[in-house]
């Protein structure tokens, strides 16, 4: 089956887990979830494949045991595809991808190429443009200063202070039209 986007009644599903995040709700609703949120987030990871490698659609439960924030359900619906990342949620689709929570050779490696002047300079154009597109970069974390070993004046010392480098693009949710009923578009 071709993906066709998502049903109003995903977003609403949505709405109402933000407005009431319990068994109670998620039980009643459980249909409506596997049915309006799931089944097509299912269908985009399986249109995208052939492009980006096989999909992992990530379980909707939370983990609390460790979490001040005791909501059993998570607000979005996500998977990994590839290397990248997708999420529908009551705001919007969000995709990203990078480097993200590199281990540290990895790391070393991404802050030698930001370092070097080709490579730096590459990749601080290659943020601008993406910026510029209405993309945001991020990275799990980032330092106060300087990682050790780099200056302080470090002409990119922005992205040197990044842990890794990804970036993530929402867009808000819009009402499209599909036979039959209405449809998310973006």
């Amino acid at each position: 089956m071709a993906f066709h986007g998502w049903p109003i009644e995903a977003v609403e599903f949505y709405e109402g887990l933000e407005a009431d995040n319990s068994k109670v709700y998620w039980t009643e609703h459980k249909e409506v979830y596997d049915r309006q949120v799931k089944a097509p987030m299912e269908e985009l990871l399986a249109e995208l494949a052939d492009e980006f490698g096989p999909g992992t659609l990530f379980r909707p439960y939370r983990d609390v045991r460790f979490s001040a924030d005791k909501s059993p359900y998570k607000t979005t619906c996500a998977a990994t595809i590839g290397s990248g990342y997708v999420s529908f949620s009551a705001d919007g689709l969000s995709v990203g991808g990078g480097l993200y929570m590199p281990e540290p050779a990895e790391l070393a490696r991404y802050r030698a190429a930001v370092d070097k002047e080709k490579s730096g300079a590459q990749l601080a154009d290659i943020v601008a443009a993406l910026h510029a597109a209405g993309y945001a970069t991020m990275a799990h974390e980032v330092l106060k200063t300087a990682p050790r070993g780099y200056p302080k004046d470090h002409p990119r010392i922005d992205l040197l202070r990044h842990k890794g480098i990804a970036m993530m693009k929402t867009w808000p949710v819009g009402r499209g039209w599909a036979p039959g009923r209405p449809r998310i578009e973006w």
